[in-house]
């Protein structure tokens, strides 16, 4: 093959690729810069009637239910995506009971709400804690002593309300006006490596949070350069065959003439100075959904020196859920990497639980206390009573079935487990997918409220996760989404490979940078 013509095709496979992706591109830099600043964008929601239909809420799904609260014999509080309303036993209405929450559906994301014995009520949200002032009737915010204020579980332990966040346990007196904290590093598990997942590894690199909000704004930058470079891409490629329609003399050519020299220099310049870090950001993450996701899921590494990941914490970012099992004085501890036991003064070192019910990589989502050894528990691998004395899992959805622990299989099922409600004689499982299904012979659950419909937007980070994954596209290409992901990653890898080839061979000989 002559240099002609390999350069021929180097060129081919850079512009053409570059050119149908281009729209993807754009998209993916903006949507990875909302999703780097969730708190910044949590304001700003975009109603479920400008998107596609697989957004709507039918039937309560979506992860629109979490769970139920009940606060009197004919007061509950239904929770979840949607924020939290007041319905009565029979579900006959609605109330709105989110005053007092800031503006925007992401304020209003509920992990857990709990009504303490002595009539004090609290609310476990993705932005922090909260208590409902009944004087005012509005909810009130608390500082807690974490960095990370999510809050994603909350119980009872004697007089003590414990606060479960993504890192730490928090205790405190029950008394809302008068909260003192007191903070645990939970002990490590047994047999304790100073490892950390792949997944979370390759997550924090290419949101760059593994350098802290310095690294955020590094990655943020990373995505102004893919703007930068397809937008200068696209120029070098139009306006030539705009200047060849057009008369040397005519008003502007100069002009035009002017800026695609300028998208030129400039693209190869910005291109080749930050190639190294922009091949990162495809490479990291196309392992970060399905189906390459499989191949990391359970694999894990050492921690990387001096990161974020180097916490002497040897739960950073890893606690989920967590109940108190009075009959046992024990703690059982939900993580992302599987449910551990915990004596009651958090001295000795967790120990793992066997056998463990499946749980999905995107979390736990159910984990109740069901008594006498019995607990339920919920991800999007399905929904599973749980007896770890008695060795028994059973999988609720599908009674006959025999329960396969497959460590190695996919992170989701055919049920979807988002949430679970237990009034006693009345309970309802919420399914992504499907919405709500009665369980042992309770009552059919109402049809969404159209006040709750119109109320529950989505909001703007939740939809650029949606384009930033690819699972926006499906209307374009059916199921066959989930490879949208790796094969973006390949050919953006093609095209930053094949661009900086060609500056090596021909631009740096006559333009030296």
């Amino acid at each position: 093959m002559s240099r002609k013509t390999f350069l021929r095709r180097l060129r081919k496979y850079h512009k053409w690729p570059s050119i149908v992706l281009s729209l993807f591109i754009l998209v993916f830099a903006v949507s990875g810069i909302v999703m780097n600043h969730r708190s910044l964008f949590s304001g700003v929601d975009i109603p479920r009637k400008y998107l596609l239909d697989d957004y709507y809420y039918k039937n309560w799904n979506n992860a629109a239910v979490k769970s139920a609260c009940k606060i009197s014999p004919d007061s509950i509080l239904i929770y979840g995506n949607i924020g939290i309303w007041l319905t009565d036993s029979t579900f006959s209405s609605f109330t709105d009971f989110n005053q007092g929450f800031p503006k925007g559906i992401d304020n209003r994301k509920i992990f857990k709400l709990h009504f303490t014995k002595k009539g004090n009520l609290y609310a476990g949200t993705l932005f922090g804690l909260f208590y409902f002032d009944f004087d005012s009737g509005e909810w009130q915010p608390v500082e807690i002593p974490v960095h990370d204020q999510r809050v994603v579980d909350l119980v009872k332990k004697n007089d003590s309300l414990f606060i479960l966040t993504r890192s730490y346990l928090l205790a405190t007196p029950d008394q809302p006006k008068n909260l003192s904290f007191k903070k645990f590093i939970l002990p490590p598990p047994e047999n304790y490596k100073n490892e950390e997942g792949l997944f979370k590894t390759l997550w924090v690199i290419h949101s760059g949070e593994i350098a802290g909000f310095p690294g955020k704004l590094f990655v943020d930058f990373i995505g102004i350069v893919f703007t930068f470079l397809t937008l200068t891409g696209l120029i070098y490629w139009l306006f030539p065959k705009w200047i060849r329609k057009r008369k040397r003399n005519e008003k502007g050519i100069q002009s035009i003439k002017r800026i695609n020299r300028f998208s030129l220099k400039w693209h190869n310049k910005v291109g080749v100075w930050v190639v190294i870090f922009i091949m990162i950001t495809p490479i990291t993450g196309m392992f970060l959904r399905p189906p390459l996701l499989i191949t990391i899921a359970n694999a894990r590494v050492g921690k990387i020196p001096f990161t974020i990941l180097d916490s002497p914490n040897p739960w950073y970012d890893k606690l989920r859920r967590i109940i108190f099992d009075e009959e046992k004085d024990k703690l059982l501890i939900g993580t992302n990497q599987g449910i551990y036991l915990a004596d009651a003064e958090l001295k000795n070192p967790l120990k793992p639980v066997y056998p463990q019910p499946p749980i999905s990589v995107m979390g736990i989502n159910v984990f109740e206390n069901l008594g006498n050894g019995n607990y339920l528990v919920g991800s999007f691998n399905g929904l599973f009573l749980w007896n770890p004395d008695k060795r028994m899992l059973f999988d609720v959805n599908n009674p006959r079935a025999d329960v396969k622990i497959n460590t190695s299989g996919p992170p989701l099922s055919e049920n979807m487990t988002a949430g679970f409600i237990d009034l006693g004689n009345q309970q309802f499982v919420f399914d992504f997918n499907w919405g709500v299904k009665s369980l042992q012979g309770s009552p059919k659950f109402p049809e969404m409220p159209d006040k709750i419909l119109k109320q529950s937007h989505m909001s703007l980070w939740n939809l650029a996760l949606e384009f930033h994954t690819g699972r926006y596209y499906s209307f374009l290409f059916g199921k066959l989404y989930i490879l949208f992901i790796p094969l973006f990653g390949l050919t953006m890898l093609l095209i930053l490979i094949t661009g900086f080839w060609l500056w090596w061979k021909i631009y740096r000989r006559s333009h030296r940078i």
